[in-house]
């Protein structure tokens, strides 16, 4: 829907006002986007960009300033108002980091290269003696141009990309997208593939919890649990590659339905499975809980306010971590969730140990919901063609760190005209810098995992 200057800037004072949640701000040549949560629904507004200027959200709601600074890295919209003009994809001029004041204060300089296997991402630390000060983040070193490349791409070859957006999230971009295109072409999926989409999901849940659960633990010093949840894991992985052919289950969710249905063997094996974490992860978790030294590192440590998480309407378990209920599948929701039983576990201390306890009991409630879907898995077939036609469709999902949203528009000829795909860590990179404030140095390792944001979905 195209709105005059006046609604779009109504629009931001209820973001400010927190009448609303801002899900997305993107932009084309010539136009600015938002995608907005009120209540349950949710709503796009769009505005033609006059001379490429728009009046700018985050003068009045600070989580849209990134978005910003981003739409004029990548389309040249000039934001007015916008409060920090400083480049943010684009890394050919030298960056003003921004100043810290006060006594015997000290800067840190860490990565954009790092040790290990991890993405490049730059993190300037001030510092007085071990206590961080400020800590400011510069990314967009893992830029790919992922919306340029779907600009006039086939369908089929368009879904390939959004799968590759977070290697992670593979199950969730990919879904996304294919419930943006099947809404942009009216295109109903069979009911099994519906049930086989939210069956990977939960995998994907799954395995990236346990993954992050055994990495925190590692990052303070606890190999044992960091190996057994690993192995842990392993198995979700390797369970994955035994159902649906691969590993993190890229290229099975597409457009119309899934590419790959669910194996002979693979209700047996989601049993064993599901068998398996009910016996093994409690005790795991009951080590944790038990370790004071371990606890001693993770209880009140990188502390987010629920105040921040609902400004920034933080998903996934960093939000709810945080007193912020929010769970994509319920809100505004999608099949076949409705017909599913299942929690949505929330927390208020907003510490690393809250948002290892959030995925804890994530854990159980995938599980479960592993359970539930293979009970009622309906039969059929698993794919329909979605029709050629012009159109318009967005979605959002709820992926392991929290909801993913895409936009696309479809050309006649069955080709991406346009599209927009965000990554929840856009609105949690800005709070890790928030969490570490006060904290040691030293603890900014774990604090990092425990948030455990996508450099690539962040940076597109």
């Amino acid at each position: 829907m195209i709105v005059e200057r006046s609604d779009w800037q109504q629009a931001a004072a209820r973001l400010a006002a927190r009448e609303a949640s801002l899900v997305a701000l993107w932009g084309e040549p010539g136009y600015a986007h938002m995608a907005l949560l009120e209540g349950s629904a949710l709503h796009r507004r769009s505005i033609a960009c006059t001379a490429n200027r728009y009046p700018s959200v985050g003068r009045l709601h600070a989580p849209a300033i990134r978005l910003e600074r981003a739409m004029r890295d990548l389309h040249g919209l000039e934001a007015e108002g916008l409060p920090d003009r400083r480049q943010w994809l684009h890394h050919d001029e030298p960056y003003r980091f921004l100043a810290a004041e006060g006594e015997s204060l000290h800067q840190i300089p860490v990565g954009p290269v790092h040790a290990g296997i991890i993405e490049p991402g730059h993190f300037r630390f001030s510092a007085n003696g071990e206590t961080v000060v400020r800590l400011e983040e510069r990314l967009g070193y893992a830029h790919k141009g992922t919306e340029a490349l779907m600009a006039g791409a086939p369908l089929e070859r368009a879904a390939r990309l959004a799968g590759r957006v977070s290697g992670d999230s593979t199950v969730a971009y990919a879904l996304a997208f294919a419930r943006a295109a099947e809404a942009a072409g009216g295109c109903e999926p069979p009911p099994r593939a519906v049930w086989l989409r939210a069956l990977m999901a939960e995998l994907e849940r799954l395995a990236n919890h346990c993954g992050d659960i055994g990495a925190v633990c590692n990052d303070a010093s606890f190999v044992m649990l960091h190996a057994q949840f690993g192995w842990l894991r392993e198995h979700v992985l390797r369970t994955a590659a035994q159902c649906f052919g691969h590993r993190l289950m890229m290229d099975c969710i597409v457009p119309g339905g899934v590419r790959t249905d669910l194996a002979a063997d693979g209700p047996h094996a989601l049993r064993v499975l599901t068998a398996l974490v009910r016996s093994r992860f409690p005790k795991l978790v009951e080590v944790y809980d038990n370790t004071e030294s371990l606890k001693d590192r993770t209880v009140g440590t990188g502390i987010l306010t629920p105040a921040l998480a609902a400004q920034f309407a933080a998903g996934g378990y960093v939000g709810r971590a945080s007193g912020r209920a929010f769970d994509a599948r319920r809100t505004p929701g999608y099949a076949p969730y409705g017909e599913l039983e299942f929690d949505v576990p929330v927390v208020q201390a907003g510490d690393v140990n809250a948002r290892v306890w959030i995925r804890i009991r994530e854990v159980g409630q995938s599980v479960a919901l592993i359970d539930q879907l293979l009970g009622a898995l309906p039969a059929g077939p698993t794919q329909v063609e979605p029709p050629a036609g012009a159109g318009e469709g967005s979605a959002l999902v709820e992926g392991f760190r929290g909801d993913v949203f895409v936009w696309v528009r479809m050309a006649s000829d069955r080709r991406v005209a346009r599209c927009h795909l965000r990554d929840p860590s856009w609105f949690q990179w800005p709070l890790l810098e928030a969490a570490i404030e006060g904290n040691i140095v030293a603890d900014f390792p774990l604090c990092n995992k425990s948030f455990n944001c996508s450099y690539s979905g962040h940076d597109l």
